[in-house]
């Protein structure tokens, strides 16, 4: 069901699961149709029910439709017709293309509502009408021309006319008898040369008598829509002739004629689609169409009884695959009769097939149609030959000799064939077959899959043995037998026993689902690495999520029942033989192998025993009921790893849980997930790598049901089983259950079904017994090939064993006597009955060079051999293969079969022992006494290398619940406590042999074997120990790294990254080189230089007043202005400036660098400049593809691999007495003034020449180059030197602003920040302080001078424009200027004064701003409060004297408090109070307080000390020495008490106000100027909606605004909200696409770009980019890239919130890994 996005977004949908996806080629909307969904799904507009008071239409208003549209239709099909030519070079398109309008022109008529669509339908179904029109008149030449090309076009598609037909008829009925039975005629082959070579392809002919013989080539056009739909499949589905016929469908009579008319063409679809060279688009049209046709059962149902649906379909399948038959090469390869599909054609590689499978499948999920198929007993027939054509596909044959030369990729192929084909239509017929009433349709099913496998099995030359090295992954009929016999146990209640075959033939149907067990175990032991990887592939996919429950899991359950109904040592001794590991089951030491090479001797003799384990425990098909086997296929697959809620999806088989929708009584996937996991919400890892929602099972699922087999069945790789142990480890670990290596627990199983009791019989059968007898004793023994591995299997039936006992075999429990044993072993089939029965003597055939032979003298083997002649057992296990020869004797002569086929098995009974090999084996008696409960004790020792691990009276203890968990001495216990649990025997011998093996003297026998052992687990012990010491040491080395060189933020290193404070207090500063490893001083020739990462930004210039982030637009009315951001703010005020002033003035009162400042960083790390220039040299040579560009001096840190592009040197340590700078003055304040003025004075020297100076040139070059030029030059004249100096002082001014919206806009925190470790402030200063001594200023302009004393103010005739007055100066950047032109390093007293003197103009801005902001009214209120304190005690100290002064002097201009009546109003809504003005004042001044105390920070190594925002201001002013002692309260501190003034304030002020007001000209700027606004919140993201549709709905059908056209990959900046087309070739401008340009424009070349049609975002940072992740995730914490997977997303406010940091501080290149270069493509 899908619906259109309007109808969705109008219906309520709330709880329900629905997938949204972008249809490229248009649909039909269900919404409105009760057919599809119910009334109340329907959306506001369909659910008005306004089908009963529809007024008819006036009869003479369609007329003129009525008349003209034949006509129109008949031209449109006169111009097909006309247009198509045959040769395969015809232009389609072309034709198409001229038709478009016409067809459009249609297309607007069905949109006009059902009365246009009912006068449509009339005409194009009217047959009068066709015959009229179509042929056209007699005179009329043209029409009759026209006609005949149709009828060639039709005669051309292989479709004859009916005349035609009639003729042919009789001859094809004729041909149709013979196919008597019909189908299975398929597999006869037509040779008419007979002499082709084998492989070639062979030609299979179809003849079914029993089907129409009409259905694949005769048409007949009747009316108008039969004849369109025809040049619609010809011109191979148009899109809009697509849209038009589906546009129709709401008309009931149309939807009916055209899907018979659809039908009636389905077999030419078939022709067309297999010719077509676009295969793929088509397909996706024919689907669009008949999806909306057969979905509905009403109409499939109609189809099937009047039109022959079904028959026609899987004719035309038939037909289809037909095409491509090859004859089978299985088994009997030169009399095989046997023909499958060949891959390796297109049909099958390109999925050709896939549309008419889908409608199969399709209309086999409506009940009332799978029936009639189930019914229908030829089409049964006819539908398994087509299956059998996929049995025995793709046939892998082994390489013994050479690696193939070409691997062919034709297997997945083969795959997806069987599963849509085969498998998919399988699982459709099961959903009908659930209930007793339909018994027959599985009888039938079952019959059928019988004859045709017996068919198969005689059409291969099948007998008993299947040919080697072979093998075929593919055996859909074997699958088709197995589910069907599942379902008809597990939910019809039909006896097993009546729908099996005899036993022979269950013996042929065992072999080949055991040949490809065997050979999976085969590829994984490399026996066939040389067929190359895509043999690994096929076996991966065979085990795959989405093939495994068509494919491997009825392939076992089928040989689970063919084990439960055959003879267990038959079936045993098989699977032994099937893996090629008979020879290796020997108690010699040594042996030979005639199949095998020793290093594939263990990984097959695992894989045997993991089968056997998988066999006996497995129940999927075997009584357990669909929730059950839902939940542990889910907690194996979350055991292997933490799974994401769409991998789960994924991963989990489809059937027999659907998972879409709900199966009434059962659990649903929801519920079973939230059963067994807990949810881990998405969270970063410190890399910062985004980790999506996961789910990670609950403790006690790993308790209680971690299940190794489920987990070994479901791997497809095998490391995944390794990761289940390894989290299984760890939870035992955590847990304290367990701290060893953990063995696989023991999982108790579901009671099997009654049906498959037989299975049991494997764990009970002599065969078993001898080959686990061997097993243990080889293993006690240390044979080669031996694993813990095979011990744990072995183990395992054990213990399966022992929890499954046979009933019928309960009184076998008394002792047995020793004469029953003459032939034989064991005495009975009973496992525990035969675990504690000792073996004496084995006879065993061993090469002559083996020890048993050497050890033994001949005498004593004749006389022992004598003596103990009626105990001697021949080594059952050699005879495996004999027994099984025996068993199947047996087997086919109770069933009567004629003489002929006695002989058989002799056929291959020499392939065991290969002809090369000399025969040296020589017959031995080895002496064993054992049993298996003795070997079981004796492993038990050996492990816990204890000589009596198991005391005589371990068994008295009954507590077996630490049993559960724990190694192979566990698992030994268990199997122990178990055994004497269920017999007294057992409990007896257990204790006996506890008290033998008791006494410390080891047997003779086996002590130079127990001495090995020991000093084995020894050496293994010290091994692990010193192992142990080993990553200790490496984990403490990695530690210390990590705290020293990364950002770790602990107190410890702060003093370490602190470069700054440490420069100043020792005498030299020593720096370690990363690279050449030496540590010594930066000196003037071989300078030492910090990693930096230069990057412009324009972060601080996104700062807005309001703290709120701005709301992205959502709608046409919603808009964002950027007028209120701070790059603005301050480009306003220098414009202005430079409208009034003095451009070089103006250049020297603000600071730039809000948009494109440059931002240095560093990691901290230092290096000889020279050893970065050779490091850089490497880097050019390296070949390996990187990240960055060397030519761009861009590299990684060598020490912590953080990127970088620059090197900043770092001067060298003074040898002076440093304490000296930091002395507190008792000097007089006019002192200071004067010294500082005298410091100004002094000239900047001009540094020599040295390797330092040209590096600091350099990196001045660099931090030039980092950002764009626009962003250098404000002066009026571009490159001077005034415009250089406002750059380098703005970049100290840009760090420090930086550093402190790193700490949060504030210095309250105290402390070194995570952002002041990776500040390089202090080397910085240096450097640009070097580069700006060279300007002097003249002292005529100096500021200080204004500043610190009265100058005669001149009116400024011999200027043309005066300089910026002091009130309209940027103090902060002063105090830059001043620090960074007076003489490094500057001392303490003189900073401290140059702040006293900077803070008076600081609040003397302060009250001139508030003064603006008061109305008339209160500026006279305060001039009057003021002129009482002017007279009070110390009146330079408070600002109510001051605020008088200021508010006096400035009324002198008129202009300066002229305001608008409106401003007025809203200004004098507040009220000032003393309160108020003073909390005014300390804001204005506070952020220069701040960046005041930042930059002592660095220069002098002051602490910061922590405090809250309310004690902030006095903090700093006591920090800054503005104040001697913070006040009690600190809160009540006054901003005034603070000033200093070097001389009387009054005349000061007056001298800064007379600036402003004194000049004559009047000017509108002041008031603008006046009112400054330092305070600037922290830069923000926009605010995003929670839901992405909103997003996605709005922008994704938006206009670009520059090429004014929906762009094909919309894309956001989430910085300022502007919408941009991504990669669009319409924006690009000079080679560069729109979002490079942007992010250059906007973020100074980065940009944060949120992908509308992919909800990801990207990351440009200069010339390369990176993707990285989204913000929005679905219910379960996921991503949804690409939008997939159509899941509802919202915004994680977490991964937005560190998306901003990430921003903020500047720190994508560090932490996102994966970067390209974009090449201004984006």
């Amino acid at each position: 069901m899908s619906l259109c996005a309007e109808c969705f977004n109008n219906g309520d949908h709330t709880g329900h699961d629905f997938n949204m996806f972008r249809s490229q080629a248009g649909g039909a909307c269900d919404c409105g149709d009760s057919n599809v969904m119910r009334d109340s799904g329907f959306c506001r507009r369909h659910r008005l029910r306004t089908g009963e008071n529809v007024p008819s239409i006036p009869r003479d208003l369609l007329l003129m439709s009525e008349m003209v549209l034949p006509r129109f239709i008949l031209c449109i099909i006169q111009y097909l017709r006309d247009g198509y030519i045959e040769p395969a070079e015809r232009d389609l398109q072309k034709v198409l293309q001229q038709l478009e309008p016409q067809i459009t022109f249609l297309e607007e008529l069905t949109k006009m509502g059902g009365a246009m669509r009912t006068v449509l339908t009339k005409i194009l179904t009217n047959q009068q009408t066709y015959k009229e029109l179509s042929m056209g008149k007699e005179d009329n030449l043209y029409a009759k021309k026209n006609y005949d090309k149709y009828l060639s076009a039709l005669k051309n598609s292989g479709l004859v006319s009916v005349e035609e037909k009639n003729q042919s008829a009789a001859a094809d009925i004729a041909v149709g008898a013979e196919g008597g039975a019909g189908a299975m005629v398929l597999l006869g082959t037509e040779d008419q040369d007979g002499g082709q070579s084998v492989g070639q392809r062979k030609r299979v002919k179809l003849s079914s008598s029993t089907k129409d013989p009409y259905i694949i080539d005769s048409l007949k056009h009747k009316c108008f829509l039969e004849e369109l739909l025809f040049w619609t499949i010809k011109f191979e589905f148009p899109q809009k002739m697509v849209t038009f016929l589906l546009n129709m469908l709401p008309d009931q009579d149309y939807k009916i004629t055209f899907t018979k008319t659809f039908v009636q063409h389905y077999a030419f679809i078939m022709k067309t689609l297999m010719k077509s060279h676009e295969s793929d688009t088509m397909s996706n049209r024919i689907v669009h169409i008949s999806v909306q046709l057969f979905s509905n059962e009403e109409l499939a149902r109609h189809m099937t009884e009047e039109c022959q649906l079904l028959d026609i379909m899987v004719t035309v399948l038939l037909y289809m695959m037909e095409s491509c038959l090859i004859k089978s090469e299985l088994q009997d390869e030169e009399n095989n009769r046997h023909v499958v599909v060949n891959c390796s054609e297109a049909l099958l590689k390109n999925n050709t097939y896939w549309p008419l499978v889908s409608d199969f499948i399709n209309i086999l999920s409506h009940q009332s149609v799978a029936k009639k198929f189930l019914e229908d007993h030829s089409l049964l027939m006819l539908w398994m030959s087509f299956v059998s054509f996929f049995q025995g596909m793709n046939l892998n044959k082994r390489e013994l000799n050479e690696h193939v030369e070409f691997e062919s990729q034709t297997y997945y192929a083969a795959f997806a064939a069987e599963l849509e084909a085969c498998a998919q239509p399988m699982w459709g017929l099961l959903t009908h077959c659930k209930v007793k009433e339909t018994q027959e349709y599985t009888k039938t099913v079952v019959r059928y899959c019988l004859e045709t496998l017996q068919i198969w099995f005689d059409a291969i030359g099948f007998i008993d043995e299947p040919a080697p090295n072979q093998v075929t992954f593919h055996l859909p009929l074997h699958r088709y037998y197995a589910m069907f016999l599942s379902r008809a146990v597990k939910c019809q209640g039909l006896d097993l026993d009546s729908l099996l075959p005899d036993q022979e033939m269950l013996m042929k149907i065992m072999v080949h689902p055991l040949q490809i067990q065997a050979c999976l175990s085969e590829i994984h032991s490399n026996m066939w690495v040389r067929n190359g990887l895509q043999i690994k592939g096929q076996a991966m996919t065979y085990v795959q999520s989405h093939f495994c429950n068509s494919m491997i899991d009825p392939d076992i359950y089928l040989l689970q029942v063919c084990a439960s109904r055959l003879d267990p040592d038959y079936f045993i001794s098989s699977v032994f033989e099937r893996f090629k590991v008979v020879d290796l089951l020997t108690m010699a030491s040594q042996h030979q192998n005639a199949v095998l090479d020793s290093e594939q001797e263990r990984p097959m003799l695992e894989g045997a025993l993991t089968f056997l384990v998988i066999l006996t425990s497995l129940r999927i098909h075997l009584g357990m009921t669909d929730d059950e086997i839902l939940r542990s296929e889910m907690v194996s697959q979350l055991c292997m790893n933490d799974r994401t809620h769409s991998a789960l999806l994924d991963l989990i088989p489809e059937n027999p849980n659907p998972k879409s929708g709900i199966v009434p009584g059962s659990c649903s996937f929801e519920d079973v997930l939230s059963a067994v996991a807990d949810f881990k919400a998405p969270v970063f890892e410190p890399g910062g790598s985004m980790q999506q929602g996961m789910y990670t099972p609950k403790a006690e699922v790993w308790e209680k049901e971690f299940d190794t087999i489920m987990v070994v069945l479901r791997t497809v790789y095998r490391r995944d089983v390794q990761s289940a142990m390894d989290r299984y480890s760890a939870f035992l670990k955590q847990y304290g259950i367990h701290t060893g290596n953990p063995w696989p627990p023991y999982k108790e199983r579901t009671p099997l079904h009654p049906c498959y009791k037989g299975l049991i019989r494997l764990l009970h059968c002599k065969t078993l017994h001898i080959v686990i007898f061997t097993l243990l004793y080889k293993i006690w023994m240390d044979h080669q090939n031996m694993s813990e591995h095979v011990l744990c299997m072995v183990l395992y039936l054990i213990e399966l064993g022992l929890d499954n006992q046979v009933q019928d075999n309960k009184e076998d429990e008394e002792p047995c006597i020793e004469e029953h044993c003459h032939d034989s072993w064991f005495p009975g089939t009973n496992l525990l009955s035969n675990l504690h029965h000792v073996i004496n003597f084995v006879r065993v055939r061993v090469p002559e060079t083996a020890p048993e032979v050497k050890r033994e003298t001949p005498p004593s083997t004749s006389a022992e051999a004598s003596s103990y002649g009626q105990n001697l057992r021949e080594a059952q296990v050699f005879s495996l293969v004999a027994e099984r020869r025996r068993k199947f004797q047996e087997i086919i002569n109770r069933s009567n079969t004629e003489a002929a086929q006695v002989v058989r098995p002799k056929s291959s009974s020499t392939r065991w022992v290969s002809p090369g090999t000399p025969p040296q084996l020589v017959t031995e008696i080895l002496e064993i006494r054992e049993s298996m409960l003795s070997l079981l004790v004796k492993l038990h020792q050996k492990m816990s290398s204890k000589q009596n691990s198991l005391s005589a009276s371990w068994l008295e203890d009954p507590d077996t619940s630490h049993h559960a968990h724990g190694d192979g001495i566990t698992a030994i216990e268990r199997i122990l406590t178990k055994a004497a649990a269920r017999s007294c025997q057992i409990k007896r011998s257990i204790q006996d042999i506890c008290g033998k093996v008791c006494p410390p003297v080891p047997p003779k026998k086996n002590s130079p074997c127990d001495k090995k052992a020991l000093d084995k687990e020894e050496r293994r012990q010290r091994a692990r120990e010193r192992q142990q010491k080993l990553l200790a040491e490496f984990a403490s080395r990695q530690k210390s790294f990590m705290e020293t060189a990364m950002d770790v933020e602990s107190p410890e290193t702060e003093a370490a990254m602190d470069l700054g404070s440490s420069e100043v207090m020792e005498s030299e500063v020593l720096y370690d080189c990363v690279i050449c490893g030496q540590s010594g001083p930066s000196t003037e020739d071989r300078p030492t230089g910090l990693v930096v990462l230069l990057q412009a930004s324009s972060v601080l210039g996104h700062r807005r007043k309001n703290k709120q982030p701005k709301q992205l637009p959502t709608s046409d009315e919603e808009h964002i202005y950027l007028a209120d951001t701070c790059g603005v703010a301050h480009d306003v005020r220098l414009t202005l400036m430079q409208q009034f002033f003095k451009d070089s003035s103006c250049l020297q009162s603000v600071s730039i660098g809000w948009d494109g400042g440059v931002y240095v960083q560093t990691c901290g790390h230092t290096l000889h400049i020279d050893c970065h220039k050779s490091y850089m040299e490497s880097l050019r040579n390296d070949q390996v593809l990187q990240g960055f560009s060397v030519d761009k001096g861009e590299f990684t840190c060598p020490l912590c691999r953080q990127f970088a592009n620059s090197v900043l040197p770092c001067r060298p340590g003074r040898g002076t007495d440093s304490s000296g700078w930091h002395t507190p003055t008792n000097k007089a304040t006019c002192v200071l003034v004067k010294e500082v003025e005298d410091l100004q004075e002094k000239l900047g020297l001009f540094p020599t020449e040295s390797n330092l100076s040209k590096e600091m040139e350099l990196v001045i070059k660099d931090i030039k180059n980092t950002t764009q030029k626009k962003y250098m030059d404000y002066g009026k004249n571009p490159g001077s030197p005034d415009n250089d100096f406002l750059f380098m002082y703005s970049v100290a001014r840009t760090n420090l602003e930086l550093e402190l919206v790193h700490r949060g806009g504030n210095l309250c925190s105290g402390g070194a920040s995570a952002a002041a470790k990776r500040s390089c402030l202090n080397q910085l200063f240096h450097v640009l302080a070097m580069h700006m001594r060279l300007y002097s200023i003249d002292s005529a302009y100096n500021p200080w001078t204004k500043l610190t004393s009265l100058v005669c103010f001149c009116s400024g005739f011999d200027e043309e424009r005066p300089e910026v007055p002091m009130l309209f100066r940027d103090v902060p950047s002063l105090l830059i200027i001043f620090v960074l032109t007076m003489p490094q390093p500057l001392r303490k007293e003189h900073f401290t004064c140059v702040i006293k003197m900077l803070y008076n103009l600081q609040f003397t801005q302060a009250l001139a701003a508030l003064s603006t902001k008061l109305s008339s009214e209160e500026r006279q209120a305060w001039v009057k409060s003021g002129a009482l304190k002017k007279n009070a005690q110390n009146p330079e100290k408070s600002f109510e004297a001051l605020l008088n002064h200021v508010i006096t002097e400035l009324s002198k201009d008129k202009s300066v408090y002229k305001v608008n009546s409106e401003e007025t109003t809203i200004l004098s809504s507040s009220v000032w109070s003393p309160q108020s003005i003073e909390f005014s004042l300390q804001q204005f001044c506070l952020p220069f307080l701040r960046l005041s105390c930042l930059l002592q920070h660095h220069l002098y190594g002051d602490n910061l000390t922590g405090c809250t925002e309310e004690e902030e201001f006095s903090s700093l002013a006591v920090c800054l020495g503005l104040l001697s002692s913070a006040p009690q309260p600190p809160s009540a501190v006054h901003s005034a008490s603070c000033l200093e003034w070097p001389f009387s304030a009054f005349d000061l002020v007056t001298q800064w106000c007379d600036e402003v007001t004194g000049n004559l000209q009047e000017r509108r700027a002041e008031r603008l100027l006046l009112v400054q606004e330092p305070q600037w919140a922290a830069p923000r993201l926009l605010q995003l909606p929670d839901n992405y549709n909103i997003i996605f709905q709005y922008y994704h059908r938006k206009a670009c605004t520059v090429c004014k056209k929906v762009p094909k990959d919309p894309a956001l900046c989430l910085v300022c909200g502007s919408f941009v087309c991504l990669k669009g070739v319409c924006c690009k401008q000079q080679g560069t696409c729109e979002c490079v340009l942007h992010s250059q424009h906007c973020g100074a070349a980065t940009g944060i770009f949120l992908l509308i049609n992919a909800s990801v975002i990207i990351i440009i940072r200069g010339h390369r980019f990176c993707l990285w992740g989204s913000v929005y995730l679905d219910a379960h914490g996921e991503e949804d890239r690409d939008l997939r997977r159509g899941k509802p997303l919202f915004l994680c406010e977490e991964r937005y919130r560190v998306l901003e940091q990430q921003w903020v501080s500047h720190t994508f290149d560090h932490i996102n890994k994966r970067w390209g270069p974009h090449y201004n493509g984006l």
